[in-house]
């Protein structure tokens, strides 16, 4: 809406953007007052933005796509987002928006774009090809607000096609394997047994564990209280900060060996640091290298397949899938949104689910029909007479 603002002489004005110079590209704007009613100035204002509505885009801009990026969306981009989601995507964009760099935001279409889609799906998987330009999509919806670019080309040819991607999981005999080779006399062994565990028979994601201090966790009750997720940058620079969803925030059930094994953990700990984290040896929170480095390790000393951190998250869905734990249940110990998301990431580890009603179907119902007609009156189908009155 339009800012009218009130001078202390009574009258009204008011200011409005009406693009950027095609050669400077520094912002349009002009402001209009002496208006002596604010009804009179905001006609005034929507008359000014009618009549530049056309000329707010010039398509000989001469503004490089690099600089757009560098002065006006990423300096944008960054309040829109949380903090470590904005580091994540900064360096994303700079590195394939480059592209584009030496272009002028004008020149960039809808084949061009296609170009780039295509030269980007011979390298990049297509879910991360379409991560990559749902962020240009978003970049390109701003140079139109900005008066930049007429259209989004984006939009026009449409992403990449979303193909299911194969989910890594350990099975529990693989599990099984990789644990049996981690020796528990050993300090740090015994924190990357903890670590991996955990993950496993929870679910959690990993910033969820790693921001895990002792006061969430209820040895009575036997629950982790799942409230917050953990930003790391380096030793010095880590904070928490919320959930990726709403659904996260949730409180998880421990079995019974999980919460004996983290009481032994805890008496370990405590003998060697003095730390809130749950998941840590030196009083710091955990790296996921620190981790990744111990799966590799130990999955090559079991000589079972090496899994992602995020493995560990499917390898949970798996067993309770393979237990016949409800959609449900998973969807509310996982932390989804909704059932969708759940059934879409999981419901193929279901290839038996078909059979196993038909069989559960099997001899369900009581087959006992009558050896004669039981309805007064009954004619046959006309169809069926005829058919088998012509039959030899």
């Amino acid at each position: 809406m339009v800012k009218v603002k009130k001078k202390t002489n009574g009258t009204y004005e008011f200011r409005v953007s009406l693009g950027f110079d095609p050669v400077s590209g520094k912002r349009l704007q002009k402001r209009m007052s002496g208006f002596k009613t604010k009804t009179d100035a905001k006609a005034a204002y929507a008359k000014l933005v009618l009549d530049n509505s056309e000329g707010a885009y010039n398509p000989n801009s001469t503004m490089t796509f690099e600089r757009f990026t560098q002065e006006f969306f990423i300096p944008w981009y960054k309040n829109q987002v949380k903090a470590s989601t904005f580091r994540n995507r900064k360096y994303a964009a700079e590195k394939h928006f480059a592209y584009f760099y030496n272009m002028s935001i004008s020149s960039i279409t809808p084949l061009v774009l296609q170009q780039w889609q295509l030269k980007m799906t011979e390298k990049y998987s297509s879910q991360y090809v379409r991560g990559i330009q749902g962020l240009l999509s978003l970049a390109f919806d701003r140079a139109i607000v900005l008066g930049l670019m007429k259209e989004n080309p984006s939009k026009v040819i449409g992403n990449v096609k979303k193909v299911r991607t194969q989910i890594d999981f350990w099975t529990k005999e693989e599990f099984e394997a990789v644990i049996s080779k981690m020796y528990l006399g050993d300090y740090f062994q015994h924190f990357q047994f903890i670590t991996i565990w955990v993950l496993f028979m929870t679910g959690m994601r990993i910033g969820e564990a790693t921001a895990l201090q002792w006061d969430d966790l209820d040895f009575d009750k036997g629950t982790l209280n799942i409230s917050k997720t953990l930003a790391y940058q380096n030793v010095e620079n880590f904070h928490f900060t919320e959930p990726k969803t709403r659904a996260g925030i949730r409180v998880i059930a421990l079995d019974s060996d999980t919460l004996r094994l983290l009481g032994e953990w805890k008496s370990v700990q405590e003998a060697q640091c003095k730390t809130n984290f749950i998941l840590s040896y030196n009083g710091i929170p955990t790296q996921k290298y620190t981790i990744a480095h111990a799966i590799k390790r130990f999955a090559k000393a079991a000589n079972v397949h090496r899994i992602k951190i995020h493995g560990l998250r499917h390898s949970h869905a798996s067993l309770l899938i393979s237990m016949g734990e409800n959609p449900l249940i998973i969807k509310d110990r996982l932390g989804h949104e909704d059932i969708q998301t759940t059934l879409g990431t999981y419901g193929h580890l279901y290839p038996n689910s078909n059979f196993q009603v038909a069989n559960k179907l099997s001899n369900m119902i009581k087959l006992n029909t009558s050896e004669k007609t039981q309805i007064e009156h009954y004619s046959s189908n006309q169809f069926v007479k005829t058919t088998f009155q012509s039959v030899p």
